[in-house]
Parts: C-alpha cells; sequence; structure tokens
C-alpha cells in the first residue's frame, strides 16, 4: 500500500499543491494528470523520497517512508523523464551497470534479453551515443523487463516512442499491475489500460 496524506509541494514562492492525499494498492495504477508546472514530477520525486513535502508525508506498507530508508528503495523502480544512461556505455553495460547501482546482479544473457524484447538485440554491444532518441528511451525502459520490485514510479514513460513500442510497454505495465504490482505514472497521450484498476489524479495548475 502506498499513501499520501496531506502533501503540500511549494517551489520558490508558488504553491503547486496542498491538502493531496491517495491511497494506492497492490494491482492499481495511478494516473497523475494535470498541465505542464501542476507538480507532476515534484509528486513522483517525492513519492521517490528524493523530494521532501512541505508538509504531510507519504507512506509505504503504513510506514512513512522517509524511515524506512533503503527497505523502501529496495521496494521501487524509478523512470524519471531523462532516460538517465551513460553515452559511452552500450545497451547491455548500461542495464547491468543500473543493477549494480540498485544493488542487484543482473547476468548478461538477462539483459540481452531484455534488449531484444524492446527490439534492441543488434544495438547491444554499440555505445548509446549512436542511438536514435527513441532507441535510447527504450534502453532506459528496458530496465523494467528485469524489475521485479513492487512499485514503478514513471514520468512520462511514452516519450519518443513508436505505436509499436508504445503498446508493447502498455502491455509490459498492465502485466505489472495484473501481477499485483503498483504504478504510478504521468503521460500526456491517451493510454487504455482496460485489464488493470487504475485511477486518476489531476492536479490543477
Amino acid at each position: 500500500m502506498l499513501e499520501a496524506d496531506n502533501l503540500e509541494c511549494t517551489r520558490g514562492e508558488q504553491r503547486l499543491f496542498q491538502g493531496l492525499e491517495f491511497r494506492l494498492g497492490a494491482g492499481e495504477l495511478l494516473f497523475l494528470k494535470g498541465e505542464n508546472g501542476a507538480g507532476k514530477t515534484s509528486l513522483l520525486r517525492m513519492i521517490c523520497g528524493l523530494l521532501p513535502p512541505g508538509a504531510g508525508e507519504i507512506r509505504w506498507q503504513g510506514e512513512n517512508i522517509h524511515h524506512l530508508a533503503g527497505d523502501y528503495r529496495a521496494a521501487f523502480c524509478y523512470l524519471g523523464h531523462a532516460n538517465a544512461i551513460k553515452e559511452e556505455l552500450t545497451p547491455l553495460e548500461n542495464l547491468r551497470c543500473a543493477a549494480a547501482l540498485a544493488g542487484t546482479s543482473l547476468p548478461e544473457s538477462l539483459a540481452f534479453d531484455a534488449l531484444a524484447q524492446v527490439g534492441l538485440a543488434d544495438r547491444a554491444d554499440l555505445a548509446c551515443r549512436y542511438l536514435s532518441q527513441g532507441q535510447k528511451r527504450r534502453v532506459a525502459l528496458a530496465r523494467l523487463v528485469c524489475d521485479n520490485r513492487a512499485l514503478w514510479v514513471l514520468d512520462e514513460p511514452f516519450v519518443a516512442l513508436d505505436a509499436r513500442a508504445v503498446a508493447w510497454l502498455r502491455d509490459l505495465i498492465g502485466a505489472h499491475v495484473a501481477a499485483g504490482g503498483l504504478t504510478v505514472m504521468t503521460t500526456h497521450q491517451p493510454v487504455d489500460m482496460p485489464s488493470v484498476q487504475t485511477r486518476e489524479l489531476r492536479l490543477a495548475a
């Protein structure tokens, strides 16, 4: 269970939101909606413990996330708007490096399988600086194929993807939620997720 209680976010002199609350259980997806500047990314960063709320708290399994520290970080996967990949490394190296930074071991064979699923098997050993923006995004998204953590926090995951990749990612997220996972994500694209329980939280600009 992921819970937000009476959250407030202020950037500079501007209050983006206050009194914000939600409850998200296993097998549910939460869409964050709102115009640019409404605080969607700030809320995602709060959920990940990267930005402290001005007021209120976020709880995971009933405990404040700041009290859980590493135990909470091991429970979620965050994919930001930026791809967070190293241009000089190959897609294969990037996936294994990301796993190591998360404290897990990813065999090369599993990393290659993940890249094959996103259509990059023939680019696995090519430095990422030579990839297109859409291909770089797919390298970042391949992390989700290897991830078995309960909570996915996704900031505009469909950016720079073609229609085929959008359908693949929709199905991947749907399978994660249907298996009992939780997902919180922002998207400006209409995405139909008919097979999973979805909620919507709209932030006012």
